[in-house]
């Protein structure tokens, strides 16, 4: 088990040693990620498996927790949310290989030289956990929309609508 995550690593020495990595990467370590978010503050914390499972295929087990800042859609404030991903990822070298992996295993397409990005990696699991909506759980719809319509309000305590003049012009 290894606490600092290197640079790049060999996929497929990482899978016949059994290598684990774990420990925890900045959030501003993580550009692309950080494009989506309101602020790079805080950390994920990570863990990486490498192996084979019983059908003898390659993979890396990903394991990530972290507090996100996000936008909410509805009141545009910005909210941290906890995102925790737990994904099993089939390295394979070729797209041809992706029919062969498991069910429940996504693939992952190692480079020619063998190379794999843990940050990447990470980078990468945490993009696509994100909603494509953020919305803040402890956030209110503004009243604007919450209040009845208002035809089901009484006439006398409607606002005053300016084109009711016009209308009653037009009905004389």
């Amino acid at each position: 088990m290894s606490a600092t995550l290197p640079e790049s690593v060999d996929a497929w020495r990482m899978v016949s040693a059994r290598r684990s990595f774990q420990g925890s990467l900045p959030i501003a370590a993580m550009p692309r990620l950080c494009e989506a978010l309101a602020d790079d503050a805080g950390s994920a914390q990570y863990q990486l498996d490498f192996g084979r499972d019983e059908f003898g295929t390659a993979y890396v087990d990903v394991r990530v927790q972290a507090p996100l800042w996000l936008v909410c859609q509805r009141t545009l404030e910005a909210f941290v949310m906890p995102i925790t991903v737990e994904s099993r990822l089939g390295l394979i070298r070729s797209e041809r290989e992706e029919a062969a992996l498991p069910p429940g295993c996504e693939p992952l397409l190692v480079a020619e030289d063998d190379k794999l990005s843990p940050v990447d990696v990470i980078e990468d699991e945490l993009l696509l956990a994100l909603p494509l909506v953020p919305v803040n759980p402890d956030s209110a719809l503004p009243e604007e929309v919450t209040r009845p319509p208002v035809e089901d309000i009484p006439a006398q305590e409607r606002p005053d609508n300016p084109f009711a003049v016009l209308r009653e012009l037009k009905n004389k």
